[in-house]
Protein backbone atom coordinates (compact mmCIF):
# COMPACT_ATOMS: atom_id res chain seq x y z
CA UNK A 1 0.00 0.00 0.00
CA UNK A 2 1.27 3.43 -0.93
CA UNK A 3 1.38 6.11 1.64
CA UNK A 4 0.19 9.57 0.59
CA UNK A 5 3.59 11.09 1.30
CA UNK A 6 5.27 8.74 -1.15
CA UNK A 7 3.07 10.03 -3.99
CA UNK A 8 3.98 13.67 -3.57
CA UNK A 9 7.21 13.55 -5.62
CA UNK A 10 5.36 11.75 -8.41
CA UNK A 11 2.69 14.45 -8.52
CA UNK A 12 5.32 17.17 -8.49
CA UNK A 13 7.18 15.70 -11.42
CA UNK A 14 3.99 15.46 -13.49
CA UNK A 15 2.84 18.97 -12.70
CA UNK A 16 3.20 21.25 -15.66
CA UNK A 17 5.00 24.41 -14.78
CA UNK A 18 4.11 27.05 -17.27
CA UNK A 19 6.32 30.07 -17.12
CA UNK A 20 5.67 33.06 -19.30
CA UNK A 21 8.54 35.17 -20.43
CA UNK A 22 8.31 38.66 -21.79
CA UNK A 23 8.98 38.75 -25.48
CA UNK A 24 11.92 40.73 -26.69
CA UNK A 25 10.16 41.92 -29.83
CA UNK A 26 7.46 44.54 -29.95
CA UNK A 27 3.84 43.49 -29.90
CA UNK A 28 1.70 45.80 -32.05
CA UNK A 29 -1.48 44.94 -30.14
CA UNK A 30 0.15 45.66 -26.80
CA UNK A 31 1.59 48.93 -28.09
CA UNK A 32 -1.82 49.97 -29.45
CA UNK A 33 -3.51 49.09 -26.15
CA UNK A 34 -0.95 51.08 -24.16
CA UNK A 35 -1.35 54.06 -26.48
CA UNK A 36 -5.15 53.90 -26.15
CA UNK A 37 -4.85 53.68 -22.34
CA UNK A 38 -2.63 56.78 -22.31
CA UNK A 39 -5.14 58.65 -24.50
CA UNK A 40 -8.02 57.68 -22.22
CA UNK A 41 -6.05 58.74 -19.16
CA UNK A 42 -5.19 62.13 -20.63
CA UNK A 43 -8.77 62.74 -21.77
CA UNK A 44 -10.06 61.75 -18.34
CA UNK A 45 -7.63 64.15 -16.68
CA UNK A 46 -8.74 66.95 -18.98
CA UNK A 47 -12.41 66.18 -18.34
CA UNK A 48 -11.85 66.08 -14.60
CA UNK A 49 -10.03 69.40 -14.69
CA UNK A 50 -12.82 70.97 -16.75
CA UNK A 51 -15.41 69.49 -14.40
CA UNK A 52 -13.61 70.92 -11.38
CA UNK A 53 -13.44 74.34 -12.99
CA UNK A 54 -17.10 74.22 -14.00
CA UNK A 55 -18.04 73.09 -10.51
CA UNK A 56 -16.27 76.12 -9.11
CA UNK A 57 -18.14 78.33 -11.59
CA UNK A 58 -21.51 76.72 -10.83
CA UNK A 59 -20.94 77.05 -7.11
CA UNK A 60 -20.31 80.71 -7.78
CA UNK A 61 -18.56 82.77 -5.15
CA UNK A 62 -18.81 79.93 -2.67
CA UNK A 63 -16.92 77.52 -4.96
CA UNK A 64 -14.22 80.02 -5.75
CA UNK A 65 -13.93 80.90 -2.07
CA UNK A 66 -13.58 77.19 -1.24
CA UNK A 67 -10.91 76.79 -3.92
CA UNK A 68 -8.99 79.78 -2.62
CA UNK A 69 -9.38 78.52 0.95
CA UNK A 70 -7.94 75.13 -0.02
CA UNK A 71 -5.05 76.77 -1.83
CA UNK A 72 -4.30 79.07 1.11
CA UNK A 73 -4.55 76.13 3.49
CA UNK A 74 -2.02 74.21 1.43
CA UNK A 75 0.33 77.25 1.42
CA UNK A 76 -0.11 77.99 5.12
CA UNK A 77 0.55 74.35 6.02
CA UNK A 78 4.00 74.79 4.51
CA UNK A 79 6.01 71.69 3.71
CA UNK A 80 3.42 69.48 5.34
CA UNK A 81 0.69 70.87 3.07
CA UNK A 82 2.84 70.45 -0.01
CA UNK A 83 3.61 66.91 1.03
CA UNK A 84 -0.09 66.17 1.53
CA UNK A 85 -0.80 67.64 -1.90
CA UNK A 86 1.83 65.40 -3.46
CA UNK A 87 0.41 62.38 -1.65
CA UNK A 88 -3.04 63.26 -2.97
CA UNK A 89 -1.63 63.78 -6.46
CA UNK A 90 -2.34 60.24 -7.66
CA UNK A 91 -5.89 60.37 -6.41
CA UNK A 92 -6.69 63.86 -7.64
CA UNK A 93 -7.99 62.78 -11.04
CA UNK A 94 -10.29 59.99 -9.81
CA UNK A 95 -11.62 62.19 -7.03
CA UNK A 96 -12.33 65.01 -9.45
CA UNK A 97 -13.92 62.61 -11.92
CA UNK A 98 -16.17 61.11 -9.24
CA UNK A 99 -17.08 64.60 -8.08
CA UNK A 100 -18.05 65.52 -11.64
CA UNK A 101 -20.20 62.40 -11.98
CA UNK A 102 -21.90 63.10 -8.64
CA UNK A 103 -22.49 66.71 -9.67
CA UNK A 104 -24.14 65.66 -12.93
CA UNK A 105 -26.38 63.12 -11.21
CA UNK A 106 -27.36 65.63 -8.53
CA UNK A 107 -28.11 68.20 -11.24
CA UNK A 108 -30.37 65.74 -13.09
CA UNK A 109 -32.24 64.81 -9.90
CA UNK A 110 -32.56 68.50 -8.99
CA UNK A 111 -34.12 69.28 -12.37
CA UNK A 112 -36.33 66.16 -12.57
CA UNK A 113 -37.78 66.66 -9.09
CA UNK A 114 -38.21 70.40 -9.50
CA UNK A 115 -36.22 71.09 -6.36
CA UNK A 116 -35.37 74.56 -5.21
CA UNK A 117 -34.08 76.11 -2.01
CA UNK A 118 -36.61 77.79 0.27
CA UNK A 119 -37.55 81.23 -1.01
CA UNK A 120 -37.76 82.81 2.44
CA UNK A 121 -37.34 82.05 6.11
CA UNK A 122 -41.14 82.00 6.48
CA UNK A 123 -41.31 78.84 4.34
CA UNK A 124 -38.84 77.10 6.67
CA UNK A 125 -40.70 78.29 9.77
CA UNK A 126 -44.05 77.08 8.43
CA UNK A 127 -42.59 73.65 7.59
CA UNK A 128 -41.21 73.21 11.10
CA UNK A 129 -44.41 74.59 12.62
CA UNK A 130 -46.45 72.00 10.66
CA UNK A 131 -44.15 69.17 11.81
CA UNK A 132 -44.43 70.29 15.45
CA UNK A 133 -48.20 70.64 15.21
CA UNK A 134 -48.52 67.13 13.75
CA UNK A 135 -46.17 65.62 16.33
CA UNK A 136 -48.17 67.08 19.24
CA UNK A 137 -51.64 66.46 17.75
CA UNK A 138 -53.63 63.52 19.09
CA UNK A 139 -55.80 63.48 15.95
CA UNK A 140 -52.73 63.10 13.71
CA UNK A 141 -51.55 60.04 15.64
CA UNK A 142 -55.01 58.45 15.64
CA UNK A 143 -55.25 58.98 11.89
CA UNK A 144 -51.74 57.52 11.43
CA UNK A 145 -52.70 54.42 13.41
CA UNK A 146 -55.90 53.93 11.43
CA UNK A 147 -54.16 54.38 8.05
CA UNK A 148 -51.14 52.24 8.91
CA UNK A 149 -48.78 55.20 8.60
CA UNK A 150 -47.28 54.40 12.01
CA UNK A 151 -45.18 51.62 10.47
CA UNK A 152 -43.72 54.04 7.92
CA UNK A 153 -43.03 56.64 10.63
CA UNK A 154 -41.39 53.95 12.75
CA UNK A 155 -39.11 52.96 9.89
CA UNK A 156 -38.14 56.60 9.35
CA UNK A 157 -37.36 56.92 13.07
CA UNK A 158 -35.30 53.71 12.97
CA UNK A 159 -33.34 54.98 9.95
CA UNK A 160 -32.62 58.28 11.70
CA UNK A 161 -31.49 56.47 14.85
CA UNK A 162 -29.27 54.13 12.81
CA UNK A 163 -27.63 57.02 10.98
CA UNK A 164 -27.05 58.74 14.32
CA UNK A 165 -25.42 55.61 15.78
CA UNK A 166 -23.19 55.15 12.73
CA UNK A 167 -22.11 58.76 13.10
CA UNK A 168 -21.22 58.12 16.73
CA UNK A 169 -19.15 55.08 15.76
CA UNK A 170 -17.30 57.06 13.12
CA UNK A 171 -16.74 59.91 15.55
CA UNK A 172 -15.20 57.78 18.26
CA UNK A 173 -13.42 55.50 15.76
CA UNK A 174 -14.67 52.44 17.54
CA UNK A 175 -17.83 50.36 17.48
CA UNK A 176 -18.09 50.08 21.24
CA UNK A 177 -16.75 52.55 23.79
CA UNK A 178 -14.08 55.19 23.66
CA UNK A 179 -10.32 54.65 23.71
CA UNK A 180 -9.25 56.08 27.07
CA UNK A 181 -5.53 55.42 26.72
Amino acid sequence: MLRPTSLRPAFRSRAVCSTRFASTGSNPQLDAAQKKAQEVLSSTQQTATKAFESAKKIAGPLGETAGKYLASTMKSAGPLGERAGKLMGRYKEPVLYNFAVFREIAKQVYRAEGLSPPSSIDVVRSAYRTMWTNATSKAFWQNAINNGEVAKLGIYALEAYGIFKIGEMVGRRSIVGYNLD
